[in-house]
């Protein structure tokens, strides 16, 4: 799972984006299929399809400022398409031979687990395919995930996210007391990490620029 691979994205894009649009538009169909209340373009799977998009194109532009030697959004697109499989643990109709809230607490679990799993291949990503030394690394994977989590805290949507990721739809919230903890601690996390990291990222910059005026 973890194995070093390479990928020639300039000769075999076209048959990655293939792939990619592919799994992740059936990922995005299975995440609905049974869902009672979904919207058409989430029954169409086209939700799935736009995040690759919107997440790598965000990835992207936040990384690029501390210069990976290896970093192109092609690159990016692929690599976040690839995580995508996973998600079908979703599609798993856990509801249908579980009580409701035994079947909520598999699908918290399932998200969970779909979570690290990406998490952990984003920071093998950043040091072997985008080449970053640790410092580089942990600024370009503790970043972006703060800014994601603080945003949703922000706009308050942090639950309705984690409800609609882990599929607990139209019930008291006290049933899920621990999982909204968690998330409720995830967020107090992202506001003590994101300072420290968005400084860490302006230095970063900063040194990159003066190595780059510094050589001839």
């Amino acid at each position: 799972m973890f194995r070093d691979v390479s990928f020639d994205i300039e000769r075999r894009f076209t048959t990655y984006l293939a792939y990619v649009l592919v799994v992740s538009w059936l990922v995005g169909i299975g995440r609905y299929w049974d869902h009672p209340n979904a919207y058409a373009w989430q029954y169409a799977g086209l939700g799935s399809v736009a995040y690759v998009f919107v997440l790598s194109i965000f990835l992207y532009f936040v990384i690029k400022p501390i210069k990976p030697p290896r970093w192109s959004y092609r690159m990016v697109f692929v690599f976040v398409g690839f995580t995508s499989l996973p998600a079908v643990l979703y599609a798993i109709p856990v509801e249908r031979f579980l009580t409701l809230d035994i079947a909520q607490k598999v699908n918290a679990w399932f998200l969970g687990i779909v979570a690290f799993w990406r998490v952990a291949l984003y920071v093998r990503f950043l040091r072997k395919a985008a080449g970053l030394g640790k410092f580089g690394v942990f600024i370009a994977a503790l970043l972006p995930l703060s800014v994601i989590v603080v945003t949703l805290s922000i706009l308050n949507l942090e639950h309705v996210i984690f409800d609609l990721m882990a599929g607990i739809r139209d019930q008291d919230q006290s049933q899920n007391d621990v999982a909204y903890m968690v998330v409720f601690f995830l967020s107090v996390f992202a506001y003590m990490v994101f300072p420290v990291t968005a400084i860490c990222y302006g230095i970063e910059i900063f040194r990159r620029k003066k190595r780059d005026a510094d050589w001839p």
